[in-house]
């Protein structure tokens, strides 16, 4: 039987967009890697507001948010009982602060899904390099994460791995780090070095033209072999650096980058993580708010009007209540379900009038795995049908960037499929186009 998405991992990939907040020592110091011996007075942001980097981020149409909890320096942005290398030991709320719990009610007031990143590595626990010892101090500290601060909807764990203060290499206990997590956060996704989610591969933002949500399991992560659903997230800073620094403030991404991001991402069944990291206040940065309303902006304007919604449809087959129509009905439960075993299954639709084009949308029924291998998109032009698209996997969503044609017929054929294949939806637009 074919993968498909837990409950957890089909909700996280309909969320589409994901915001990383990198804050912490670094955000005062100007770094990028700490060291680990950073005095903790160093972090005193003024004017911190975690409502304003929630509202910020749903506004722009994100739906997670996930925040550096500890970085590879090891500084903790919550009050561990298991190091007074954090928020404790600060000036800032006079020491009883505590900005994953400013964080996680913001999120929880505002219906936002709360995220963390917790380093592996850590510069300043004088038992790393020694694993037995380093890997139960992580638990203690990933079970505080996991248990104060209300329900967590991804944890997040690069493999960044160094040597310790003993001059050995540290051996990550990686199934003890997921068992905390299934116990008391059964319904988080873990991402990356973890058995839900995997990196994409790239610091850019871009995933694959060919990217498969079902991959080879890896033993060492799953505990199995064989297929399972594993799907990609695509991380990327709005900014060159992951921290914030007062000089890359005229560097924030130009709206034409983000949107090349979005369609290759999002649009090659993935999921964006953009970094957006606070400033030395506390708050996000004019520049990067700004940016992020003309990204929102963008989007709604790209696929507002989507003009193949409501055509008449037909099909070279169907089966009984999956009908053509079913893929430009607007309704995500329903879907296309050619009749199996038809070679070459289409979809033909039929506009009212001629209309412009120069995007195409598929998307698989996802909740039931992926299927489609190949597929085409053909255009009526000047009596003939003129080929616009030539594409391999869909999954949840492929995003289709072609030259606008004017035509009043477009026709997708499955080319290939691993199993039947099931359209949920084939939609049409003239995208405005964005140019630096």
């Amino acid at each position: 039987m074919d993968p498909k998405p837990t409950r957890s991992q089909l909700e996280w990939q309909q969320s589409e967009l994901t915001m990383f907040l990198h804050f912490g020592v670094n955000t005062f110091t100007n770094r990028e890697w700490g060291e680990g011996t950073e005095d903790p007075a160093a972090f005193n942001p003024s004017d911190l507001d975690a409502r304003q980097w929630v509202q910020t981020a749903k506004d722009a149409g994100f739906r997670y948010m996930i925040l550096t909890a500890k970085h590879h320096d090891g500084f903790c942005l919550w009050r561990s009982d298991w190091t007074n290398h954090s928020v404790k030991s600060s000036p800032w709320r006079g020491g009883k602060g505590d900005v994953v719990g400013e964080l996680a009610q913001a999120c929880a007031d505002a219906g936002m899904k709360l995220g963390i990143y917790l380093s592996p590595w850590d510069r300043n626990a004088p038992t790393y390099g020694d694993s037995p010892a380093y890997n139960e101090y992580f638990c203690r500290q990933l079970t505080e994460l996991m248990t104060r601060y209300g329900p967590i909807g991804e944890a997040w764990f690069d493999g960044a791995c160094g040597e310790g203060p003993n001059g050995k290499r540290q051996e990550y206990d990686w199934q003890s780090y997921y068992a905390v997590i299934r116990e008391h956060q059964p319904d988080a996704v873990i991402a990356i070095c973890g058995p839900d989610v995997r990196w994409v591969g790239n610091e850019d933002g871009y995933a694959r033209e060919t990217e498969w949500s079902v991959q080879d399991a890896n033993p060492a992560i799953h505990g199995v072999g064989g297929k399972v659903w594993y799907p990609a997230e695509c991380d990327v800073s709005i900014r060159p650096g992951w921290f914030w620094h007062a000089h890359e403030d005229a560097r924030v991404k130009t709206l034409p980058h983000l949107m090349d991001i979005y369609y290759r991402s999002v649009g090659r069944n993935s999921v964006l993580l953009l970094n957006v990291p606070p400033n030395d206040r506390g708050l996000f940065a004019d520049p990067d708010v700004a940016r992020l309303g003309e990204f929102r902006d963008a989007i709604d304007r790209s696929f507002r009007r989507d003009v193949a919604l409501g055509a008449r449809a037909g099909a070279r087959s169907a089966t009984a209540g999956s009908p053509a129509a079913c893929a430009v009905d607007n309704h995500p439960e329903t879907y296309w379900q050619p009749t199996p075993g038809t070679e070459e299954p289409w979809i033909e639709l039929r506009l009212a009038e001629p209309v412009s084009v120069n995007t195409a949308m598929t998307q698989e029924r996802i909740a039931e795995g992926q299927h489609v291998e190949e597929y085409r998109i053909d255009a009526w032009v000047a009596g003939a049908w003129q080929r616009i698209v030539s594409g391999t996997t869909m999954g949840h969503k492929k995003l289709d960037r072609f030259p606008a044609v004017r035509t009043n017929r477009v026709r997708l054929t499955i080319v290939a499929s691993r199993d039947t294949p099931l359209v949920s939806r084939f939609s049409l637009f003239d995208a405005p186009a964005f140019e630096d």
